[in-house]
C-alpha cells in the first residue's frame, strides 16, 4: 500500500509552499479513502512517494485515470492567500492503495 502526492511545477511554488500542498492532498485522500485501506495502509507505515507533473492538463489526465480505476482521488485548490490565483489546482493526491494500481497510473513520472 502506498499514496501517490503529484505536485504542478509550472506553478513555481516555494517548497514550504509545496510541502503544504502535498500534505493538502494526503490528508484529502485519506479521509476520503475507505477504513480497511487507511488502516492496511497505517499498519504498513504510511508510505507515501511524491511526483511531479509539468502542467494542470497533465495533472487533470492523472486524476482522471485514477478515477477509471477506482482509486481514491483528491484535487487540491488552492485558496489564493499566500503565492498563487486563488481556485489554481495545485496538486493531486491518491491513495492509499496497491502499489501497483498507483504505479500503473503514476509509473512514468519523477520524483519532486
Amino acid at each position: 500500500m502506498k499514496q501517490a502526492i503529484i505536485l504542478r511545477k509550472d506553478l513555481k511554488m516555494s517548497v514550504g509552499k509545496q510541502i503544504s500542498q502535498a500534505c493538502h492532498a494526503s490528508i484529502a485522500a485519506f479521509l476520503k479513502s475507505k477504513v480497511k485501506e487507511r488502516e492496511e495502509w497505517i499498519r504498513e507505515g504510511m508510505k507515501k512517494v511524491i511526483l511531479k507533473t509539468s502542467s494542470e492538463k497533465e495533472l487533470m489526465n492523472l486524476f482522471n485515470s485514477a478515477k477509471k480505476e477506482k482509486l481514491t482521488s483528491e484535487i487540491i485548490y488552492d485558496a489564493g492567500l499566500t503565492q498563487i490565483e486563488p481556485g489554481s489546482i495545485t496538486a493531486l493526491g491518491i491513495g492509499p492503495a496497491d502499489d501497483k494500481k498507483i504505479d500503473k497510473i503514476t509509473g512514468k513520472l519523477k520524483l519532486l
